[in-house]
């Protein structure tokens, strides 16, 4: 129907016939001229008609936004002054010899170019929303990652292996998505969390080197990086270590942003410790771009008069640290309170300061409620390890270690963007040596902080079951500007491993018996040691877009309350269908 994409019509083509299809992007009646530009997935291009191709001008007339044409023309250059060098097109433009109207379209809900549309809006008309340049680079942008990961994998022996999406429930960290099955009444399939068990079963299967783009599934609370169905990058790989993994995987990151971007990310990534990335950012997926950092004063103020600082300085789960705000000692008193009113949304109770208006001037240069209740030393020692400056403005926290680490570590990235400290740029990093498992106060017992299968950093079974608090996990998370893009670990190989791991966990021989009895089999039947990662598709695209949400990279999402507002789903099941299902609806009190 076409001979060529709008958004390849240049100079190349001067005094060429074209044919072209695509949409009105916009229309202009200029004195008996009328001009349209034409949109398709390339680009725009100007067409121009004039009165004496009498039945295409006529036609031209009548066209609106959004209708979808077909154009016939001889491409020109434009006239002197009314090139545009905003479009590739901008030099030329095609005088039209024909047209033809091969869909009228209704007026658009909104413009294509209008910037303020509700996301609501912009989700149920979908269809008309990817019809946006920025929406179609996005989704392009997505393809070419994808391309670039496969296009790596391909060439370092990895196999791409489908895995079940009808499957068991297994304890992964979050709630599942239920399908009911009908041929076995009463019995439900598990959408996947993730492919764990089956990429672990692959490589127990000898396949060594397996990956896969798939669809998981999670249902919890959304957010603006999150979505009840996401996409991973799947990976699990034979024989290689901690570091020959992440070595690799490093190496496939590169090529992305090589491919995709031209960026060159470091060799090699720097890594951290969890420890490390929570005492200076209180948090294990720091944003490096930014400078600020955490400071442990705890030690100098344990002896203080002031026992808000301590308190917490003399407790071991608890910590004193310091943030400094640099050259925000002029900010007011409202400032302060905003500040304030902010970490309390993270459990904090307060939010002490110190004004550092003239440091050569000791106590007398620094303004705060609290300088009175710290001696000279503490002072002084907190000057120094904040390496603190005149004008500049001291924050501390004070309470349990999470506490401090959530209200700091936000104030933190906050005061990096209000202060315009973050840099430009990409800055990765690996996060390593996370503990093994984490105590859950309401259930009274041991959670894994990654998921039952991740190595702990001993094989000793006495030291697994008799100190679990005291393990490290064999496990690495990637982080990109501040975003977790990747996790993995390397897996437990040996049975006996895993089944202390399940006893620490509260998971009784019967219960791993029915849950895992099939991997538990496995891991006796020569299973190598393995490991591997899982890469958030959405959460890379979105950074790499500059997007604000993983939503304007997947075509069609859901809301942060987990609808379609295009199709309506989720939606109720017709009566037979839940019969069939030999599922019974209860009639509620009122409803």
């Amino acid at each position: 129907m076409r001979s060529h994409f709008c958004g390849t019509v240049t100079e190349d083509l001067v005094g060429e016939s074209v044919t072209l299809c695509g949409w009105v992007h916009r229309r202009r009646d200029h004195g008996g001229v009328i001009f349209i530009d034409l949109r398709d997935r390339t680009g725009l291009v100007q067409v121009v008609y004039d009165p004496d191709t009498v039945e295409a001008f006529d036609t031209a007339e009548q066209v609106r936004p959004e209708y979808v044409l077909r154009a016939v023309g001889r491409v020109r250059e434009r006239p002197p002054g009314t090139l545009n060098p905003e479009m590739v097109t901008g030099a030329v433009e095609v005088l039209g010899q024909s047209l033809e109207v091969l869909n009228p379209a209704r007026p658009p809900p909104f413009q294509l170019d209008e910037a303020d549309v509700g996301e609501e809006t912009r989700l149920r008309y979908r269809y008309v929303d990817l019809r946006r340049p920025e929406m179609f680079a996005r989704i392009e942008t997505r393809a070419r990652i994808t391309r670039a990961m496969r296009e790596f994998l391909d060439a370092e022996g990895f196999i791409d292996v489908e895995t079940p999406m009808l499957t068991k429930a297994t304890p992964e960290g979050a709630r599942d998505y239920l399908v009911p099955s009908r041929t076995h009444p009463g019995h439900f399939f598990a959408l996947p969390q993730s492919p764990q068990i089956f990429k672990q079963l692959l490589m127990m299967s000898g396949f060594e080197r397996y990956y896969q783009i798939v669809r998981c599934f999670r249902d919890e609370d959304l957010r603006a990086d999150r979505q009840p169905e996401f996409t991973q990058l799947d990976v699990e790989t034979s024989f290689l270590d901690l570091d020959g993994i992440t070595g690799l995987m490093e190496s496939l990151m590169r090529h992305v942003f090589e491919r995709v971007l031209g960026v060159a990310l470091p060799d090699p990534f720097p890594r951290m410790t969890c420890e490390e990335a929570m005492a200076r950012f209180g948090t294990d997926r720091p944003d490096l771009r930014n400078p600020l950092e955490l400071v442990e004063v705890g030690d100098l103020v344990a002896d203080a008069e002031f026992k808000v600082f301590a308190g917490p300085a003399s407790d071991p789960g608890a910590r004193v640290a310091a943030l400094k705000a640099p050259g925000a000692g002029g900010l007011p008193r409202s400032g302060i309170d905003d500040y304030t009113r902010f970490v309390g949304t993270y459990g904090a109770k307060g939010l002490a300061y110190i004004k550092v208006n003239d440091l050569a001037a000791g106590r007398g240069g620094l303004q705060s409620p609290i300088v009175k209740f710290l001696s000279d030393d503490a002072l002084q020692g907190i000057m120094e390890r904040t390496a603190a400056r005149d004008g500049d403005l001291v924050f501390f926290g004070a309470d349990a270690s999470k506490i401090v680490n959530d209200a700091l570590g936000a104030l933190r990235v906050k005061l990096g963007e209000d202060l315009g400290l973050v840099e430009d740029g990409w800055r990765v990093s690996w996060v390593v040596d996370f503990p093994m498992f984490e105590w859950d106060p309401r259930e009274r017992r041991h959670s894994a902080l990654h998921h039952p299968f991740t190595a702990p950093d001993t094989e000793d079974l006495a030291a697994i079951e008799s100190n679990p608090a005291a393990l490290k996990s064999r496990a690495y998370d990637m982080v990109l500007n501040g975003s977790e893009i990747g996790g993995g670990s390397v897996r437990i190989h040996r049975r006996e491993i895993q089944q202390a791991v399940f006893r620490v966990l509260g998971i009784g021989e019967d219960e791993a018996r029915e849950k895992f009895g099939f991997l538990l089999d496995a891991l006796e039947f020569g299973c190598p040691p393995h490991g591997g990662i899982a890469f958030g598709l959405d959460r890379i695209a979105m950074l790499m877009t500059g997007s604000s949400s993983i939503r304007d990279v997947i075509a069609f999402p859901k809301t942060q309350t987990a609808n379609d507002p295009l199709t309506g789903a989720p939606g109720f099941a017709e009566p037979r269908q839940l019969r069939e299902l030999k599922i019974r609806v209860l009639d509620t009190p009122g409803g």
